[in-house]
């Protein structure tokens, strides 16, 4: 699982500047790894502990990523419209920074 990367294409939804997120370099790291040493699959830690997760307890996550699905509604961006002033609340934040790498 790829995680957010912070390009100019996520720059119009603001929430994602409260996001961790990888550089573009630490992306090109993980695809030139993966295309080198051709793993079954190439991971994150959060995204293998997802995949573990989601093998033991699978209503549990889906429970977890619908309630975190609804802590980010669609953002102006994604409705086509400009909002400067879109500023991601506390428990958005707290949401991106427990879950990191992991968006909606």
């Amino acid at each position: 699982h790829m995680p957010l990367v912070r390009t100019p294409m996520i720059a119009p939804t603001k929430i994602y500047d409260q996001f961790p997120t990888i550089t573009p370099d630490e992306a090109a790291d993980l695809i030139c790894e993966a295309i080198r040493s051709k793993p079954k699959q190439i991971n994150t830690r959060l995204g293998t502990f997802g995949e573990v997760a989601y093998a033991l307890a699978p209503k549990a996550v889906d429970q977890i990523l619908h309630m975190a699905y609804k802590v980010f509604p669609d953002s102006a961006a994604a409705r086509g419209e400009k909002d400067p002033n879109e500023k991601a609340s506390m428990e958005q934040v707290a949401m991106a920074n427990l879950m990191k790498g992991v968006h909606w």
